[in-house]
């Protein structure tokens, strides 16, 4: 029997990139999905003009796609940045300039969460200042979404392939969630809970479902190792999601996986499985 794709969503940052970005909303809409989500689109900068937010825009709405996950600005994702948020000068300087700019666009398109990359650690800079200028970054961010009605996301990483990255189990980042809550007093920073970086870590996925689905703000998917399709590694991710919906979360479940050697087109036949 077909699984119910209802809330699966396609994320057009690591699928569909054989595609120009433009054209990927509508071959995800090909592939049977009406949500997608993406990071930050325009790697080169956090305020890219108006026209290419509004050709985003409009992309969306050709295809009939709702987007309901978005990065802020991240530096160079892929490659080897993992967020701006925490890294002191110009990479800070951006995610601030950016912080409306994504929130504004996320309003446009009914967007109502918006993921806030952490940032690595950098050389010659205490950790602890880090982490002081990560939470008032992230108090802007978590003020953007509140204004505009959106969720801030908070995700660990996995140490093998981000191993300056700070946030690596579900505790630490919901720690940071709890901190900028309390900063903000607003309530809207959540966890992100991504199966496959957790996975990567050796975590108990089983036993981190089932202490922090009621923190989690949005689910993201990939089967590990290979970071593939479901099934194509050795995650029991049918169960995995069974037991997020048991525990009470009913949001989207976005499919961030490589579609190995073939077009992204032909990686969700696990769906009709």
């Amino acid at each position: 029997m077909p699984r119910d794709t209802e809330r699966y969503d396609v994320n057009l940052s690591i699928l569909f990139t054989e595609l120009p970005l433009l054209e990927r909303p509508a071959a995800a809409a090909a592939a049977g999905f009406d949500a997608v989500e993406l990071w930050w689109p325009w790697t080169d900068t956090a305020t890219p003009p108006q026209s290419d937010l509004d050709a985003l825009r409009g992309a969306l709405a050709d295809a009939g796609t709702r987007l309901v996950g978005l990065n802020f600005y991240a530096g160079a994702l892929p490659g080897p940045d993992r967020g701006a948020l925490s890294i002191p000068g110009h990479e800070s300087d951006r995610f601030r300039a950016n912080v409306d700019v994504a929130a504004d666009f996320a309003a446009s398109v009914g967007c109502t969460a918006l993921n806030a990359l952490y940032g690595n650690r950098v050389d010659g800079v205490a950790p602890e200042a880090q982490d002081a200028l990560a939470l008032e970054n992230l108090a802007l961010a978590a003020r953007a979404a509140h204004r505009v009605g959106a969720t801030l996301l908070i995700e660990a990483l996995n140490a093998p392939e981000s191993p300056r990255y700070p946030l690596l189990t579900a505790k630490d980042a919901v720690a940071v969630a709890d901190r900028v809550n309390e900063a903000t007093g607003l309530g809207n920073a959540a966890f992100l809970l991504d199966l496959y970086h957790l996975s990567m870590n050796g975590a108990d996925l089983p036993a981190v479902i089932d202490r922090y689905a009621p923190r989690t703000g949005h689910v993201q998917i990939a089967d590990n190792p290979g970071r593939g399709a479901p099934g194509t590694g050795a995650l029991p991710l049918d169960d995995l999601v069974a037991r997020l919906r048991k525990a009470g979360y009913d949001g989207w479940i976005g499919l961030e996986y490589k579609p190995g050697d073939r077009p992204s087109s032909e990686a969700f036949g696990w769906l009709a499985g």
